[in-house]
């Protein structure tokens, strides 16, 4: 820029700022800027654990069976049970829900796991399966991937329900199976939710050895917490 016109634009700013100073605005200071986000904007905690919520949500309605998709836990042990999973998976342990039929034992597993949904983990993975359905996917024949990779994608999902436990006949396929799975979540604490007909005030007790075996009745008395459901069978009453 040439001498001249530099100059004589540093003097229309002088003039400027000399007439701002004349009415009181030569010094103006501006308030600080929040920018804090608000619970419903990106960067805010709530913001993104409600995201993580809606996506688990979403998993859970897909593993869940149609009769259950309004599951809801309320027992207070089964709340604990899944608050607990929700916040720290490997200190939640095993929950295993038994009682006669119709008390309401797979709507409160399914219920559960609906509450570690909405809790918004940071991960969310889940497989729900009957003993029987789990039992037919793992005998040989029984998936396109093979046995070996069914057992070890339930011994590592990070949640599992298994419903109806100790229905089929024990044998020595269906005890070494079980055991494995139990076994492997056991060790590396992976969650899981087991219901059963079979009377489970003591997880050692005779009834549970001889329908599920001995090592694994031994696995669920040092890591579970046992809610029996008592009551009358909602079925019959049921429309």
């Amino acid at each position: 820029m040439p001498e001249p016109q530099r100059l004589a634009g540093e003097a229309v700013m002088r003039r400027f700022q000399q007439m701002l100073e004349a009415r009181g605005l030569g010094h103006i200071e501006t308030a600080p800027t929040d920018d804090t986000p608000e619970p419903d904007e990106p960067g805010h905690p709530d913001y993104h654990r409600q995201r993580r919520a809606e996506w688990a949500l979403k998993r859970w309605t897909a593993a869940t069976p149609y009769r259950y998709q309004n599951a809801t836990a309320t027992h207070p042990a089964v709340t604990a049970w899944a608050d607990q999973a929700a916040a720290d998976p490997r200190a939640a342990g095993f929950l295993f829900l038994t009682g006669s039929f119709g008390t309401g034992k797979t709507h409160q597993a399914y219920g559960a796991l609906r509450r570690i949904a909405e809790a918004g983990p940071d991960r969310y993975e889940v497989i729900a399966t009957t003993a029987p359905d789990m039992y037919a996917l793992l005998r040989p024949g029984g998936s396109e991937q093979g046995t070996e990779f069914e057992v070890k994608r339930l011994m590592r999902i990070p949640l599992l329900l298994i419903d109806d436990l100790g229905t089929e006949k024990i044998s020595e396929f269906t005890e070494e199976a079980t055991y494995r799975i139990l076994n492997a979540r056991y060790n590396e604490s992976r969650p899981l939710i087991i219901t059963s007909n079979l009377p489970a005030s003591d997880a050692s007790g005779s009834d549970l050895v001889d329908r599920v075996g001995g090592r694994i009745a031994s696995r669920l008395s040092q890591m579970t917490a046992i809610v029996d459901m008592i009551g009358p069978d909602r079925r019959r009453g049921a429309a």
